[in-house]
């Protein structure tokens, strides 16, 4: 579960203060996806970098699974959050599966569960494996990159 507790970001510049994310406090239970929707500015990036902390909360907490993320290992906290950026980020010198395996790989996953686990994602965002696991990303549509970009997101079980 990850929770929010009362999570502000105030930004100084030098025209002031800047408050990009507001006292924000939610829940997203185990297993459930998430979307932060909203117009341009109202903070949605800031929050999800709040959370796997490339940003410093102002004020707040974040905890996953009831554990505050403040004393966490950065890089543990992010292999095990699945989250998907506004311009996709993928790899372009990476093929589609390389991209997908990016952290079951990382997390010492064994070649066999990897590539079988793209191709479940490939199955679960309706783009056939044989078709498309071997190509790049500038080969694909926007739609396409974006879903592939789920499919990393959830490929390790976050």
């Amino acid at each position: 579960m990850i929770q929010l507790d009362s999570l502000t970001k105030v930004f100084d510049t030098p025209k002031g203060a800047v408050v990009a994310a507001d006292h924000i406090s939610m829940e997203v239970p185990p297993g459930e996806i998430c979307i932060l929707l909203g117009p341009s500015g109202c903070g949605k990036t800031t929050t999800l970098k709040m959370i796997n902390r490339i940003v410093k909360p102002t004020s707040g907490k974040v905890f996953i699974n009831g554990e505050d993320t403040t004393g966490m290992d950065t890089q543990t906290l992010r292999r095990n959050i699945g989250y998907v950026i506004q311009q996709i980020g993928l790899f372009p010198n990476m093929t589609i599966e390389e991209n997908i395996t990016i952290v079951p790989r990382l997390l010492g996953w064994d070649r066999t569960k990897f590539r079988e686990r793209a191709r479940e994602m490939m199955a679960m965002i309706a783009l056939e494996p044989d078709a498309f696991l071997k190509r790049y990303p500038n080969e694909l549509s926007g739609g396409q990159q974006q879903r592939i970009g789920v499919a990393r997101a959830l490929a390790a079980d976050p």
